[in-house]
């Protein structure tokens, strides 16, 4: 792997750079070289999550939905004893 240096980085520039490392929690080597690639279109930014992709084709539950479908299935966490003959 090369090495590089880049001289006389305006302040801004490094402050951005800095608090970008500092969000994601990377070192600034790391956080430069996924800006690098970002930019030049070599590396694709992870998604955290695909939720929203489904969203239209199942939908959420709010709390009020999860509540109803535990009632309605509170029956089945009974056991009945006489089935465990």
């Amino acid at each position: 792997m090369k090495s590089i240096t880049i001289h006389n980085l305006e302040d801004a520039l490094d402050l951005l750079i800095r608090k970008q490392a500092q969000e994601k929690g990377l070192s600034l080597n790391r956080t430069i070289k996924y800006l690098l690639q970002k930019a030049l279109g070599i590396k694709q930014e992870k998604k955290t999550s695909n939720i929203d992709d489904y969203k239209d084709l199942f939908g959420v539950w709010d709390e009020q939905d999860y509540q109803s479908f535990e009632k309605k299935i509170s029956d089945f966490e009974k056991i009945d004893q006489s089935d465990r003959q």
